[in-house]
């Protein structure tokens, strides 16, 4: 996406800052709401940043969160509003988020699952999701792997994410791109997360390129991760299965299927 003016129904979108952005560069993504007949949900303090409020609780609402890394806690708060705004009338709801790094090593996969799940979250609902990204407050390696749970990202940044995985149903999700080396450990912690959330998945690859021998190990070891879990992966195209089958994993007897 080129601007945040282009954001539409079930969208996902990943907003990184650059150095002069404020959050009163989304007073047009906001104002729209009352254009198209949305809700307004801001989360966290950034309703005094710069964003004008038009002071009516119907139409905006700030949800200020104990804990903005409690994904469950958020994701619960936005569902009410989501429910509330379907019985005053409203087409959708427009969010507008900060999100913050985790504050140890362990939780950026408990991010990652996070980010799942709002994707998911949006995708069912039609709301209409931004996170925004400080990038100098990241560690450059995180984001770019946050990067890849979004379907559409605006604003700087360095160069696109090698792949992206996106909610496209109940525990089914697409990947686009080539997963390789460089994005393998990403790819694991997505696929990690996606699995802890369910013991069956759909990965789709239909728009997948190419994955390499680190992005199928990466596969692999997210479905043996937890214990009774299985991986589909469907509409893989003819490069991606004769990789597989030359790995050696399709005779293996793998958590990991690749339907044909």
């Amino acid at each position: 996406m080129a601007t945040l003016d282009e954001v539409g129904l079930g969208d996902h979108v990943c907003w990184r800052m650059g150095p002069a952005a404020t959050f009163a560069d989304a007073r047009a993504y906001l104002a729209d709401g009352a254009l198209y007949g949305d809700k307004v949900v801001v989360i966290g303090s950034l309703g005094t940043a710069g964003i004008e409020r038009d002071g009516s609780p119907s139409t905006s609402v700030v949800l200020d969160l104990p804990d903005v890394l409690d994904m469950d806690m958020m994701l619960a708060a936005v569902r009410r509003e989501v429910h509330t705004a379907t019985r005053e009338g409203f087409r959708s709801v427009r969010v507008l988020t900060e999100r913050m790094p985790p504050t140890a090593a362990s939780g950026a996969e408990e991010l990652l699952a996070g980010e799942l799940k709002l994707d998911e979250f949006a995708s069912e609902s039609g709301a209409m999701v931004v996170c925004a990204f400080r990038p100098s407050r990241w560690d450059r390696t995180t984001l770019d792997g946050v990067a890849c749970m979004h379907p559409h990202e605006v604003g700087t940044r360095a160069a696109r994410p090698s792949f992206r995985m996106f909610s496209t149903g109940a525990d089914r999700w697409s990947v686009d791109g080539v997963v390789d080396f460089e994005g393998a450990a990403a790819f694991n912690a997505a696929v990690r997360a996606a699995v802890r959330n369910s013991s069956m998945v759909k990965l789709g690859f239909n728009d997948l390129e190419l994955i390499d021998a680190a992005g199928m190990q990466a596969l692999v070891e997210a479905a043996r991760h937890l214990p009774g879990r299985r991986i589909v992966v469907e509409g893989a195209n003819e490069t991606v299965l004769l990789c597989w089958e030359l790995a050696g994993y399709a005779a293996a007897d793998l958590p990991v299927v690749m339907a044909t």
